[in-house]
């Protein structure tokens, strides 16, 4: 296996992982904060957006992204089957988990953090929080489940090529001539 062929399945990991995390997030732990009282699902949040920060969370997250970069260079510097799709993977995963987060998720926890949760500000804080962020948390779960795809789609590509380049020559020759 070469070096571009583990970049890319480490990619394919990272988003897959990213993506669950984002998916769970939605469909369960989002709609349970939401039913709860405001000061209790914000209280709540700031802890998740605390705990989140964790060395094993941050490798996936962060180092997805600089897998990402790694293959985007390798792309441009190399020719390789599957290009596309790996420029494709990693233009999902940069744009729709990392400058989306950095855009949009962590300000608003950052604004959430700096309010006191029990407040009257605290609950006006907490509606525009879920108003914003579960649209942007769904964004980041549908573009890295697309990332996933495209990376599987370039190995598949890099296998399906390296598999024509290996066939054994036919034992023989099927031309007719005279």
């Amino acid at each position: 296996m070469n070096l571009t062929k583990i970049l890319t399945l480490s990619a394919l990991v990272g988003s897959a992982l990213m993506a669950g995390l984002f998916f769970a997030f939605g469909t369960a732990v989002m709609s349970s904060l939401e039913r709860m009282p405001a000061g209790q699902g914000a209280t709540a949040m700031n802890l998740i957006n605390v705990r989140i920060q964790n060395p094993l969370f941050l490798l996936v997250f962060c180092g997805t992204a600089l897998v990402c970069v790694a293959l985007t260079i390798i792309a441009f510097v190399k020719n390789t089957p599957g290009k596309s799709w790996v420029l494709a993977g990693a233009a999902l995963y940069l744009l729709g988990v990392i400058v989306l987060s950095f855009a949009v998720n962590i300000p608003l926890n950052d604004q959430l953090a700096a309010v006191d949760p029990h407040s009257a500000a605290g609950a006006a804080e907490w509606l525009n929080y879920l108003s914003k962020w579960n649209p942007s948390n769904n964004l980041r779960a549908i573009t890295s489940t697309l990332a996933v795809v495209a990376f599987a789609l370039a190995l598949h590509a890099g296998n399906s090529a390296q598999a024509g380049t290996h066939r054994p020559a036919p034992p023989f020759s099927t031309t007719v001539g005279a």
